[in-house]
């Protein structure tokens, strides 16, 4: 059994050999919400600069980079996630926030639409996911896994051709009917990671794991809500143009 996030893996809250406190639920929600407040904070102040004519290239670099090495770093030392994980959160806030102003510039009301409907995917999943609307069997999580590990594929695959040569994907960046349609597949995939991390968040508090992967739980979680907005930006903007 595993979640399709690659942050949270079938053996985390296996032998993890730990005694007293346990992981629940509401802790690691409310951890959640303390990554969101950090990520929101750095997002607000990139924001800000670049609404007063700075350039915020280096920053949003420096964010990007920073958070994938501080996210390379809570994956491997699990035990480090009530440090490193707000350190990520405010990290990709710098890029979130950048790639967000940025867009809000070209698109009037982008973002607005873009966040309300992250939040309202999440809900929605979120209820269905409570009221076993939507069950997570092996198939379906099979499903999901492979899915998300072939846009990983590609979106590698894109990245290699830009880096190296003037190539890209066909359709991936494509404005058009096939281009907005694989947008809507992807973001898709992504929503559904989600159920897979709620029901691997709740697998955890079953097994009574360590109270700091409460904040493992909720960093996995913030790793898929960032993905799912960008990628609900990404349409967007296909469709705005």
């Amino acid at each position: 059994m595993r979640s399709g996030n690659p942050v949270l893996k079938n053996d985390i809250f296996q032998n993890t050999g730990e005694q007293g406190d346990t992981m629940t639920l509401g802790g690691t929600v409310g951890k959640t919400f303390v990554l969101f407040l950090f990520l929101l904070g750095t997002a607000v102040y990139t924001w800000y600069r670049f609404s007063q004519g700075e350039d915020i290239i280096a920053m949003m670099m420096i964010g990007g980079i920073g958070a994938l090495v501080v996210a390379l770093i809570t994956v491997f030392v699990k035990k480090a996630a009530p440090i490193t994980a707000p350190i990520y959160a405010a990290l990709e806030g710098f890029a979130i926030g950048g790639i967000s102003a940025i867009l809000e510039s070209q698109f009037p009301g982008i973002v607005i639409q873009a966040a309300a409907l992250t939040f309202s995917v999440m809900g929605v999943l979120l209820f269905l996911y409570a009221a076993r609307i939507i069950k997570v069997t092996k198939n379906f999580r099979l499903m999901v896994v492979s899915a998300t590990l072939a846009i990983f594929v590609v979106y590698l695959l894109d990245f290699v051709l830009n880096m190296f040569t003037t190539m890209t994907v066909p359709y991936l960046h494509s404005n058009g009917v096939i281009g907005i349609g694989i947008s809507v597949f992807i973001v898709a995939i992504a929503a559904l990671n989600l159920v897979l991390d709620f029901d691997f968040i709740e697998r955890g508090v079953d097994a009574r794991a360590p109270k700091y992967l409460e904040w493992y739980g909720a960093f996995g979680l913030m790793v898929t809500l960032v993905w799912l907005y960008i990628e609900i930006l990404r349409l967007l903007q296909k469709i705005r143009r």
